[in-house]
């Protein structure tokens, strides 16, 4: 008896670490790029989603640093239609800059 409890124990604390392994592994993707995340996530089980705590995972790697009033920090992008790239701290020192973020499809 002892010992089918000593196995049954044994198998449960695998459990509980592999779980934590999977969770600290899908959490540390979230730090990364958006491409390297998504090239992670590509090799990773739908039921996964469903197992390990995603969302609150998502919602702590993805908060980042910035809170409403920030100065955004400085970036440069490619324009969409041009062949020119665009620095917000040289178009903020034209003219006020506002940033919108969304999906508009």
């Amino acid at each position: 008896m002892k010992t089918a409890l000593k196995v049954a124990a044994a198998i449960a604390a695998s459990c509980v670490v592999l779980y934590a392994a999977a969770t600290a592994t899908i959490y540390a993707a979230m730090l990364q790029t958006p491409e390297r995340f998504g090239a992670f996530m590509s090799h990773v089980p739908g039921v996964a989603m469903a197992v390990l705590p995603f969302r609150p995972l998502w919602m702590s790697a993805r908060t980042g640093a910035l809170h409403e009033g920030d100065q955004a920090p400085d970036f440069t992008l490619p324009l969409l239609h041009g062949d020119r790239n665009v620095t917000l701290s040289a178009e903020y020192r034209k003219q006020p800059v506002v940033l919108i973020f969304g999906s508009y499809t």
